[in-house]
């Protein structure tokens, strides 16, 4: 593996050691990949995705570059979890730097109404 990929599942690993989600205040958790971005909102007591959006979904397109769709993922991604009655959530960085795409889906879901 890549030096690049193991120290990012290293964060991973410590950044999940001290999160959880439940089902009251599920995780928002990112994937990064260089052309896509994937958010859910997961509770990890029952192992279940309550939500999740991506940027390869139709419903979600939208015009401009990978940082302004990561934001309309974090809006769209808000607005499917309000119609499932979740509020607050623990936002899950997936080992990436909180900064550019990462910090724009979390800037969307705040927009939407997501409290974390």
């Amino acid at each position: 593996m890549d030096s690049k990929v193991i120290r990012r599942q290293k964060l991973k690993w410590r950044i999940r050691s001290k999160i959880s989600g439940t089902a009251e205040r599920p995780r928002l958790s990112v994937f990064r990949s260089n052309t896509n971005i994937y958010v859910q909102l997961i509770d990890d007591v029952n192992g279940v995705t309550l939500a999740a959006a991506n940027s390869r979904n139709k419903n979600f397109a939208t015009t401009g570059n990978k940082t302004e769709k990561s934001k309309a993922i974090g809006l769209a991604l808000a607005e499917i979890a309000k119609s499932k009655g979740i509020q607050n959530v623990v936002f899950d960085r997936g080992g990436y730097l909180y900064h550019g795409r990462v910090k724009a889906v979390a800037d969307g879901a705040r927009e939407g109404g997501l409290n974390f």
